[in-house]
């Protein structure tokens, strides 16, 4: 008998507890928890089995903020460029940000702290060339270069919190502006951790501490107009200080300048390619973020209480792939699910005890109101996270936000009653084992590796950017499927080689950028492991612009590899004779409508007569097939997420692989449908990802098949 409870925490606020006391027994939730701006009665916790309460570590009191102004936040930013048009040159630094979030630094000497810089040089400008107004907030410059582009990269304090700015606009709060403090500077560390031990004696009734997350948040920097100005999920600009930048220099043995920080106004961005002095910083907060969180850890663990760390907000330095976040001793880990690849971001963390989703919508007024359609929104969301759930799954699930705004949607409450008792039936019935895999890894090859697992293409978490789809599309699409993936970087290659259990490597993204490599296709012990590696047999996918940088008359590094080239304009004198395949070909084999490729890439041509080339458009190779040695590669102009091109991309990895033969184990013939089995539970489950009714046919382990029809969204369980 399948169970109606556990699995899932109740977003709660009192005031509300006759629908509380409803709703835990129509979701079969067996947690609540409290969110920003919510508190839990008495009468909520004793609901159920657990309480969550959140922990702000470095925001939320405002008394020790306003007592010590000068042990909050900063940030590294960049003033707009602006041209000289004589020897004198006003910069207004503050324009285009938010005063109510920053406040240039003047208590720190400017001199000693900015970088005033040419940009149309890179040079830095001599401090006794420029000054700082305070009462303006300009920088001028004396002996400009006329006609020449200048910035200033000043540090700044951070006087509002941005994921509580955030809050407070999006559900238009009328509350005192949070402050961060920032633990570097020893008082307010012990004020931490006394602050700490005060909450915990302060919470008898939780059971889980759920931090949010620890100390610096993401770089989140609002514009003039209180609108997000440049956001990165990624980001470190929100974690320097003169007293941090002071004790790196101790450690490293060397000095960051602001540039190191700001980077030309790119601040790091994860699509650069990391240069040593970031990958420093990192590295230098990563250490001293785990080792004060684990003091929080371990006091939380005193008390008999679990911690359990939100996968977002103030999470830089607590990257869970990084070679510190095991020492935090953590019991478990909560995300946002925004897809399937956010959702494998966070069931693929290792040293933990479990993890936890939360779902969407959020109970926010921007979904939740009037022509909002909750619903809808819920239903893709657990589309695409369901199929990653079936390869690695979650432990628990649940939602956030004001419970009071849901409840006004009662198609929406049905329809999570529905996905809780639909996730708990997954595992009830995997009985916690691990789903077939194919025995070969797929590794996804970029310059960041395993810090970033599935991490990779996004800006902001699973926020769809036009630059970003055609290649996120291939994250995506593996998140559901029967494989291991593994986020391998050119320095793993050139430490150790290539896994003896990867069968295929998958290089994308645009040239230039980090995902597709940039300059570290200019490493011979890199290009020449791989082609090697390739011609004994291994198999290489290139997405968009593969291996790519100009070197040596070759855009495409890998291009004996791939089967293809780029045209970048220098070689247009070369004829070009592109010519498709009229062959059927085992990767096109579920196609019956145009691919689509996305944005595409166009100027794609065959390098080698060998190439078979399978889709062109306008004379562009956009897929395209190789056999390199005993090995094989395929290329593609882009990849978007559908059920369509998942196929295509199935069919790919079996294929570079040279694994045709073993495709066919708990396959299904439809691709709008997948099949996940549990050998060790004995069962299996075929699902519908499409809205629409299909009918398919699966083909288990065994060679046997079996027709069913299913529901839209549907799904069925079967005893092996």
């Amino acid at each position: 008998m399948m169970l109606k409870k556990g699995r899932v925490t109740l977003p709660a606020e009192e005031g509300l507890e006759k629908e509380i006391s409803r709703l835990v027994d129509q979701w079969g939730a067996d947690a609540v928890r409290d969110s920003d701006g919510t508190k839990l009665t008495k009468e909520i916790m004793g609901m159920t089995d657990k309480v969550y309460s959140k922990l702000f570590f470095t925001r939320g009191d405002q008394e020790w903020a306003k007592a010590n102004l000068d042990q909050l936040q900063h940030f590294y930013l960049m003033s707009e460029h602006v041209t000289a048009h004589t020897e004198k040159v006003v910069i207004p630094i503050m324009k285009g940000y938010f005063d109510q979030q920053v406040k240039p630094d003047t208590d720190h000497d400017p001199k000693e702290w900015w970088e005033v810089i040419n940009r149309t040089t890179g040079e830095v400008v001599s401090p006794e060339d420029w000054s700082y107004h305070d009462e303006t907030k300009e920088v001028t410059i004396d002996n400009a270069k006329k006609w020449h582009r200048y910035t200033v990269s000043f540090l700044a304090w951070q006087l509002w919190d941005p994921v509580h700015m955030y809050n407070h606009i999006t559900n238009n709060w009328d509350t005192e502006h949070h402050m961060t403090y920032d633990p570097h500077y020893p008082e307010t560390r012990e004020y931490i951790l006394n602050k700490l031990r005060t909450w915990l004696e302060d919470h008898p009734d939780t059971d889980v501490v759920r931090i949010t997350t620890f100390f610096y948040n993401f770089t989140l920097v609002f514009n003039d107009l209180a609108m997000e100005k440049y956001v990165d999920w990624f980001g470190y600009s929100a974690t320097v200080s003169p007293l941090a930048l002071q004790e790196f220099e101790k450690v490293k043995g060397y000095k960051l300048r602001p540039e190191d920080l700001v980077d030309q106004g790119y601040y790091n961005s994860p699509f650069r390619t990391p240069s040593k002095e970031f990958l420093d910083w990192m590295d230098f907060q990563q250490q001293f973020v785990s080792e004060l969180a684990k003091e929080c850890v371990d006091l939380i663990h005193e008390y008999g209480k679990e911690a359990m760390m939100f996968l977002g907000d103030h999470w830089a330095g607590t990257e869970p792939y990084g070679k510190y976040f095991k020492n935090i001793g953590l019991d478990a880990v909560v995300g946002s699910v925004g897809d399937g690849t956010t959702l494998r971001m966070i069931s693929d963390i290792p040293h933990v005890k479990y993890t936890e989703g939360r779902f969407l919508p959020y109970f926010f007024p921007d979904t939740f109101k009037e022509g909002g359609d909750p619903v809808g929104e819920a239903n893709q969301n657990w589309m695409q996270a369901r199929r990653a759930i079936l390869r690695s799954p979650i432990q628990r699930m649940g939602y956030g936000g004001y419970l009071s705004l849901a409840l006004d949607f009662p198609d929406f409450v049905k329809r999570v009653e529905e996905i809780t008792n639909e996730f708990r039936e997954i595992h009830d019935h995997s009985k916690e084992t691990s789903s077939y895999k194919a025995p070969f890894k797929v590794a996804i090859l970029n310059s960041w590796g395993k810090i970033r697992t599935w991490m990779s293409h996004h800006v902001h978490h699973a926020i769809w950017y036009k630059q970003c789809y055609s290649y996120y599309g291939i994250l995506e699409s593996l998140s559901g499927m029967p494989f291991d993936v593994e986020f391998m970087s050119f320095d793993d290659i050139k430490q150790n080689g290539i896994p003896e259990d990867v069968g295929v490597i998958i290089n994308a993204g645009d040239a230039g950028t980090s995902w597709s490599g940039d300059k570290a296709w200019l490493d011979e012990q890199v290009v020449s492991t791989i082609r090697e590696w390739v011609h004994q047999g291994g198999g290489f996918i290139g997405v968009g612009e593969p291996t790519a940088h100009e070197h040596q008359g070759e855009f495409f590094q890998l291009a004996d590899v791939l089967g293809v080239q780029k045209e970048i304009g220098y070689s247009l004198s070369l004829d070009k004779y592109n010519k498709q395949s009229e062959e059927a070909h085992f990767i096109l084999a579920d196609q019956y409508e145009p691919i689509d490729f996305g944005e595409s890439m166009k100027y794609v041509y065959q390098s080698n007569a060998e190439t078979k080339v399978l889709a062109m458009e306008e004379g562009d190779v956009k897929v395209a097939v190789n056999e390199f040695g005993e090995g094989r590669s395929v290329y593609i102009a882009g990849l978007p997420y559908s059920p369509e091109n998942t196929r295509l991309l199935l069919r790919t990895i079996y294929w570079a692989a040279s694994e045709e033969a073993i495709m066919q184990k708990w396959h299904t013939t439809n691709v709008q449908t997948e099949c996940a089995a549990y050998p060790e539970a004995g069962k299996f489950v075929v699902i519908n990802n499409s809205y629409e009714t299909q009918q398919t046919t699966v083909y288990k382990a065994d060679g046997s098949k079996e027709a069913l029809t299913l529901q839209p969204m549907g799904y069925k369980w079967f005893d092996i």
